[in-house]
């Protein structure tokens, strides 16, 4: 008979040990400060009502309405600002004489914050999706354009003059041998741009009131003095945040696992 190896015992990564036991000692903090009666409960209710609040709002219709009009614009806006960053971004990382003559005019528009544009956004487009879309295509351009840069100028040349003695003319080795190479740092814009757009979509909520989601509940429920619905839906909020953390990290370990090093062990 032949020994069979033991199974090893399902681990989780080290990150998401210490990340659950992080939450736990906020929340257990939290829990002890309005117990303790050290803060007003007026001011932080408990985290354990807290966490009621939020499971509550799985029961209501105006949530759910409220997460896909946030999700909605976060979503297209990002999606504009990588078809237009992206290729910008091959663009100036090709030609030196193109990131000569473009920088200093991003350079000037990229310190702008994009919460200082809702006025003129809101002039534009109004209250609705649009006017949160144009706000975080513009917060998610920069991110996008620079990770797109930095990975054209990581590339390496002797993949380029392989394509050059083969053949390929410039529009075609930027296809083939340029983009693919360049593609960890175009999706590790994409994952940083993704928190991004839904900060500014938020933001662009609370503040002109209007056109639904998240941003304007979390408003609506601090008018009308009910902190603790506040609270919940800013906690979701954080919740949402991570999920998608989560997705489009597992998607980067399938799509460019081989560019990963040492991510297996969780490190």
């Amino acid at each position: 008979m032949t020994a069979t190896a033991p199974r090893r015992p399902l681990a989780l990564p080290t990150s998401w040990v210490r990340g659950v036991v992080g939450v736990l000692v906020m929340f257990g903090f939290v829990e002890l400060l309005t117990r303790a009666e050290l803060v007003s409960a007026d001011y932080l209710p408990p985290a354990s009502s807290l966490v009621g609040e939020s499971f509550g709002l799985l029961d209501d219709g105006n949530f759910w309405s409220a997460v896909g009009t946030t999700l909605w614009a976060s979503f297209y806006g990002l999606v504009r600002a990588i078809l237009i960053a992206v290729p910008v971004g091959l663009l100036l990382g090709l030609s030196k004489r193109a990131y000569r003559a473009a920088i200093v005019v991003v350079e000037l528009l990229r310190p702008i914050p994009s919460v200082a544009l809702i006025p003129l956004a809101i002039l534009q487009f109004g209250l609705g999706t649009p006017m949160k879309a144009f706000l975080a295509t513009y917060a998610c351009l920069w991110p996008l354009l620079f990770n797109t840069i930095y990975g054209m100028k990581e590339m390496d040349e002797v993949g380029v003059d392989t394509a050059r003695a083969f053949g390929l003319g410039g529009f075609r080795r930027a296809l083939r041998v340029n983009l693919p190479a360049a593609s960890p740092f175009i999706f590790t814009g994409v994952k940083i741009a993704s928190s991004v757009a839904l900060i500014v979509v938020i933001a662009a909520e609370i503040v002109a009131g209007g056109g639904g989601g998240l941003g304007v509940e979390i408003g609506s429920a601090r008018l009308s003095g009910n902190v603790k619905l506040s609270y919940a839906y800013t906690l979701v909020t954080g919740v949402i945040g991570i999920l998608l953390y989560i997705v489009l990290e597992a998607l980067e370990r399938r799509l460019f696992g081989w560019n990963r090093i040492g991510q297996a062990d969780g490190r």
